[in-house]
């Protein structure tokens, strides 16, 4: 019988219930996050919560206490380590518990359990947020009439110099553009001249090689010219003897 028993028991006995609640302990101050079913989530959050609120007093007769539920002495020391002193100004409330998709076997109703000072994301969204700085105050009544009169000439004398500053930006503003534009144009102006300069020589480069190409050339045509000179010659003397011989066979 269950009269006045007001927690879940699980479907398990005391042993399993607390043994698997340990160990769900454990591997939450081990990772920070952990996936399991909403019963059990809730079941280890009024398990887990008490033993946070003992690590907040670091003593030897605490250590024992939280180690005598966790029997991890990993866990123990993480928990005293770095989990204690991130929550030590928490008054309670050290878990959060979100609802996920039922699970496909089962249809279970899945939940995430995690330390909350260990959600960096939801830290920095809440760092990041700008206080508001409206003023819920009412209109003040004129009590004096002269105080009026003296907020009134502030009032033209501060609306003088905003037109003044106001004349004044449009010309500073235009000096700049026009000295962005002259520094613009030149260098439009120096990229211009390298690039002329890049084609000269080019040109140059390539009257060179063509002056170069026709010495070669005529080199060439004056060598076959003198070959064919010295081999002309040749033949003219080889006749010459040739007609010498003819001669001297005649008159023998």
């Amino acid at each position: 019988m269950r009269h006045g028993k007001k927690f879940n028991h699980l479907s398990r006995t005391k042993a399993h219930r607390e043994a698997m609640l340990s160990n769900m302990a454990c591997s939450l101050i081990q990772h920070k996050r952990i996936n399991t079913t909403l019963a059990k989530a809730k079941a280890l959050r009024k398990y887990v919560e008490p033993l946070i609120t003992k690590s907040k007093t670091d003593t030897t007769h605490s250590r024992r206490v939280v180690f005598s539920y966790l029997k991890n002495k990993e866990a123990a020391s993480e928990l005293f380590r770095e989990v204690a002193p991130k929550i030590n100004d928490r008054p309670g409330g050290y878990t959060r518990i979100i609802k996920l998709n039922n699970r496909l076997g089962d249809n279970a109703q899945m939940a995430m359990i995690e330390l909350v000072d260990f959600n960096e994301l939801l830290l920095s969204d809440t760092s990041s947020k700008k206080k508001s700085r409206r003023r819920r105050g009412g209109k003040k009544k004129a009590a004096d009439s002269p105080v009026t009169e003296v907020a009134s000439n502030d009032s033209q004398e501060a609306i003088e110099e905003a037109a003044i500053v106001s004349e004044s930006v449009p010309q500073e503003v235009k000096e700049e553009k026009v000295e962005e534009a002259t520094d613009t144009a030149e260098a439009t102006e120096v990229v211009e001249e390298q690039a002329n300069a890049e084609v000269v020589e080019e040109e140059v480069k390539a009257e060179e090689t063509t002056e170069t190409v026709e010495a070669t050339e005529e080199e060439v045509k004056a060598e076959e010219t003198t070959e064919n000179e010295e081999s002309s010659t040749e033949e003219d003397k080889s006749s010459s003897k040739d007609g010498e011989n003819e001669e001297d066979d005649k008159k023998e």
